[in-house]
């Protein structure tokens, strides 16, 4: 009778041991969680709690101010849970929302990079559209050396893409996938295998000198060594040189088995350790950023699809230094909302203002870190460096050069620093 009576005072305590563990769970469980921080965007106008836990993240950049954007706008992800799991399940492209696979949403959403009636805005689908997304004319050189196509225009890129509005004479109406599958030519094939990993979808190779991320970031974000596991939490407009150089020095092709020949250190000065010995440069090339000569519509496109890097070279020695018969073309700042003074202000290198007159490129885009001076000559200022350089017009002066020839190749003949 007794043994009957204790089992059922033991049945009679599981429930209260449960509802116990319950309660001691449920407690564990809630201080796991993080303390609620509400922040509301003024963009949205939706409370979102990142903040509960990435308090300590600095801010992006001084053009987008958490306040105003929040982290949803660009992360995507669920704004109202504290739980990580369930708060990161719906993130854009991972840690990286620029990734190309879902910058449409994410830098171009709430038409912030794109749908805007300016191309010089469309930052999304310019950059969908560059050489250094498609590959296109890495791809059409190689199929054409190797006979898979009759010429040298593009007809493959990286992924495939359309252009309903063309606005140059080089542009394309489209570029189908290129599918390294249905190439017969081991030349192509072992191309694709060993030398598709610098355009902007590419995951980069191991390596510090070749660290960067994919998308925008892989220009604007910084990289520090190959730590890419290190959340990077900063976009930039002073991108140095060796940002470029995570693809722009991977070393030389081996057209006999299509591979890199790497190189054995890591360049440190660049007019001494350049990947290639027997090039010329003039002081500009390489004292100066590549960001300092090269525009926006250069570096991430112009809007059109085009077949190499040559059609949209819109920089030459003769944009700063004119030719011996014209200057070179300036703009003077009349509107207020002008580029140059909108750049300036996101990269604050140079006081700009109504009234300065700018360099401009043939297409007439402004080289904002330009401004010609009372002498008649002209100042530049280093976009990542903030370092200031002075320089005059070719126009009446000693040179000698044939005004017909305006490549750097004939300025290096002159100009050319010895090594």
């Amino acid at each position: 009778m007794n043994s009957i009576a204790t089992g059922l005072r033991r049945t009679a305590l599981i429930p209260a041991v449960f509802l116990l563990l319950t309660i001691i769970l449920a407690g564990w469980h809630n201080n796991r969680r993080p303390r609620a921080i509400a922040l509301l965007p003024s963009l949205t106008n939706q409370p979102e709690y990142c903040l509960s836990c990435h308090q300590d993240l600095p801010e992006i950049s001084r053009s987008h101010p958490f306040q105003a954007f929040g982290c949803v706008l660009c992360h995507g992800g669920e704004r109202l849970s504290l739980e990580a799991d369930l708060a990161h399940r719906s993130m854009r492209g991972g840690r990286n929302p620029s990734d190309l696979t879902v910058a449409q949403d994410s830098c171009g959403g709430s038409n912030c990079h794109t749908g805007e009636a300016a191309q010089e805005r469309n930052h999304v689908q310019r950059v969908l559209t560059s050489v250094q997304a498609t590959y296109a004319g890495a791809i059409a050189n190689l199929r054409y050396s190797f006979g898979a196509q009759p010429d040298l225009t593009a007809r493959m890129g990286i992924f495939a893409i359309r252009d309903e509005h063309i606005q140059t004479p080089t542009g394309l109406p489209g570029l189908e996938a290129f599918a390294p599958e249905n190439e017969t030519n081991p030349g192509i094939q072992a191309f694709a295998q060993n030398c598709l990993n610098c355009h902007l979808s590419a995951e980069p190779l191991p390596g510090e000198e070749t660290s960067r991320l994919t998308g925008c970031a892989a220009c604007h974000s910084l990289t520090a060594g190959d730590d890419l596991d290190q959340p990077l939490h900063s976009l930039t407009l002073k991108i140095p040189y060796t940002q470029c150089n995570t693809c722009h020095n991977r070393g030389n092709y081996d057209l006999r088995n299509m591979h890199f020949v790497p190189r054995s250190d890591k360049p440190q000065d660049r007019l001494h350790d350049y990947y290639q010995p027997i090039a010329q440069f003039v002081r500009c090339e390489w004292t100066l950023d590549c960001i300092d000569c090269h525009t926006r519509y250069e570096i991430m496109g112009d809007g059109d699809l085009h077949s190499n890097q040559r059609e949209i070279r819109y920089i030459q020695c003769r944009t700063c230094h004119g030719t011996l018969d014209e200057l070179p073309l300036t703009r003077t700042i009349t509107d207020p909302e002008d580029l140059a003074l909108r750049m300036s202000f996101l990269n604050p290198v140079i006081d700009l203002g109504g009234g300065d007159t700018v360099l401009v490129s043939s297409r007439g885009e402004p080289l904002w870190n330009t401004r010609r001076l009372a002498d008649g000559s002209y100042e530049l200022f280093g976009k990542a460096s903030g370092q200031r350089f002075t320089f005059r017009a070719v126009k009446g002066s000693a040179c000698q050069q044939n005004t017909a020839e305006q490549e750097s190749r004939y300025c290096h003949e002159c100009h050319a620093v010895e090594r």
